[in-house]
């Protein structure tokens, strides 16, 4: 026969060191009335056992809900003498094992419910969900017990991830500690210097190997932290720094994406397309037109883009002198009002034309309605608005102005020239260079191969590599000083500049490229502090956020 004290033991286990002498049910709330069981209890400073007892009071305390409802158990406890005389406590209160704490009003059972809820939902969302399963709590009071928690051991760490994140993006920035070998954030450190990382690599002389990206303050910290461990450039990083300098190839090589004889007709029927000589008028129109040279139509070398190019190489100037004299990336940024990563560029541009090249390969948000609307003006609507009304509904996202921009120099001969088939875009002939050509589809594989046999730059490129994705994917970082040298013996400067780099941080790049570590795992926790970041609006301060970073992995 089961008894109300076994039906209080099996669902209420943080009940069974006191004594229930009556439930009562009120308007909002449930409410148990309760007392101690103990006969005795010890000290909590000397550890001295008592059952002198000196007086007795009522705590309230709010409990985890049942069937939705709130609890509150109204707790008779006990102040006891302490029989040490040599203690400096002369009374203390007993506490109940599992059910209360000191100062505390929440139970022991409700406050880890809270600070769960808590760690998954932080403040607003987690008062509101607290709310709804009849445990009242306010969103301060949910972050000050987040706040509270300890925070977990680090343990031994062999293998060691490093990667950055921004608490404000472009300003501020911390630093992720993960356990490869559990995939644990383990600690966040605030800032991502050197100094820092050293600091904590010393106090940790365990970290045997270390995965990074190849920023160059984490590189410093982990030499001169932990010269005992292999560092090993992220291969993925590696990856993505020699597409960016297969993208800057590609860039200087624009002119050979489109077919010599598509760009001729396009010039021949550009000429056709105008105005006749007699007409003083349109002469006059057409003189104040930007004029294209027929060897670089297709392209977006405009007389609009003057500006630019002037500023570019105002700027860049600028930049290079005061490197000259001296000055760092940091300073320059200061004095010239650049963003860091902005002046960082023009620091390291080998020459302007660089800088120059991805300006003007940007692609103008009008170029796959062009056909169309040269085709519309032709029949003869040449009304800004309603061109651009029906190609808003093909997809247009643009301005009218851009529209009338576009078509007015056409008005001068009153027809638009056929345009030229547009040349695949920058970033798909990347894609294609660097895509496995097993995994190409036939159409891509033929227009790359045309490309390729017209630059033999270009080709060049692709042979790099395949022969790069052959050592990642094989683990062959012991060819790496072998494929510097092929790409230094061929006319590839963005290349070369690649290389320059791997050199400055060879001995991490090729361990990288050997070893089975790579940051994945690291980069993959950042994506999570960024969900993390987004649940608290981006205005978490870093000793929240990382609590919860540390404490929802485990």
């Amino acid at each position: 026969m089961t008894t109300d004290w076994d039906v209080i033991e099996v669902l209420l286990p943080h009940l069974t060191g006191v004594i229930v002498e009556r439930l009562e049910r009120e308007v909002d709330q449930v409410c148990i009335q309760a007392r101690s069981a103990m006969r005795s209890t010890r000290c909590p400073r000397c550890d001295v056992p008592s059952a002198r007892v000196h007086s007795r009071y009522e705590r309230v305390l709010a409990d985890a809900a049942m069937a939705g409802q709130r609890v509150v158990i109204r707790l008779l406890v006990r102040r006891f003498f302490c029989g040490n005389a040599e203690c400096p406590a002369k009374t203390f209160v007993e506490q109940v094992t599992g059910l209360t704490e000191r100062h505390a009003r929440r139970t022991s059972l409700l406050r880890r419910m809270l600070e769960d809820i808590g760690l998954a939902l932080a403040g607003r969302a987690g008062a509101r969900l607290a709310a709804r399963h009849g445990m009242t709590v306010s969103r301060d009071s949910l972050l000050r017990l987040v706040r509270a928690l300890p925070d977990p051991p680090v343990g031994e760490v062999a293998v060691l991830g490093v990667d950055d994140f921004a608490i404000k993006r472009g300003q501020v920035y911390a630093t992720i500690l993960l356990d490869q070998d559990t995939h644990r954030p383990i600690d966040v450190l605030p800032d991502r210097e050197a100094d820092t990382l050293a600091g904590w690599l010393q106090a940790h002389p365990e970290v045997r190997i270390i995965t990074r990206d190849r920023a160059g303050c984490y590189a410093e910290g982990a030499t001169r932290g932990a010269p005992q461990a292999t560092q090993c450039a992220d291969r993925w990083h590696v990856w993505k720094n020699l597409g960016e300098a297969v993208e800057k190839t590609v860039i200087a090589h624009r002119g050979c994406l489109l077919d010599p004889e598509t760009t001729t007709e396009s010039a021949e029927s550009a000429e056709d397309a105008a105005p006749s000589v007699g007409d003083a008028d349109e002469q006059a129109t057409t003189a104040s037109m930007p004029q294209v040279p027929a060897g670089e139509v297709g392209s977006d070398t405009t007389a609009e883009a003057k500006p630019v190019v002037a500023h570019l190489r105002k700027r860049h100037a600028a930049v290079q002198a005061l490197r000259a004299g001296g000055k760092g990336i940091r300073a320059i940024a200061r004095e010239l009002h650049l963003d860091r990563k902005t002046a960082r560029r023009f620091y390291y541009a080998t020459s302007v034309e660089e800088l120059l090249a991805v300006t003007l390969s940007r692609t103008s948000v009008l170029d796959e309605y062009k056909p169309y609307l040269n085709l519309r003006f032709n029949a003869g609507c040449a009304d800004a608005a309603i061109l651009t009304a029906e190609i808003r509904g093909r997809g247009y996202r643009g301005s009218q102005r851009t529209v009338y921009r576009y078509i007015q120099p056409f008005r001068a001969g009153r027809k638009a020239p056929d345009p030229a088939p547009a040349p695949p875009k920058i970033k798909h002939v990347t894609g294609w260079i660097m895509r496995n050509p097993e995994n190409l589809k036939p159409e891509d594989e033929q227009r790359l191969n045309v490309i390729l046999a017209r630059c033999p730059e270009l080709a060049a490129t692709r042979r790099h590599v395949g022969a790069f994705a052959a050592m990642i994917r094989d683990l062959r970082g012991d060819r790496l000083l072998e494929w510097i040298d092929h790409v230094r013996a061929d006319n590839l400067p963005a290349l070369r500049s690649f290389t320059t780099g791997l050199k400055h941080d060879l001995a991490a790049v090729t361990a990288g490229l050997t070893l089975p570590w790579n940051n994945g795992p690291t980069e993959g926790t950042v994506n999570k502090i960024k969900m993390l970041k987004r649940t608290m609006f981006g205005r978490a301060k870093l000793d929240l956020l990382r609590k919860r970073i540390l404490l929802l992995a485990t």
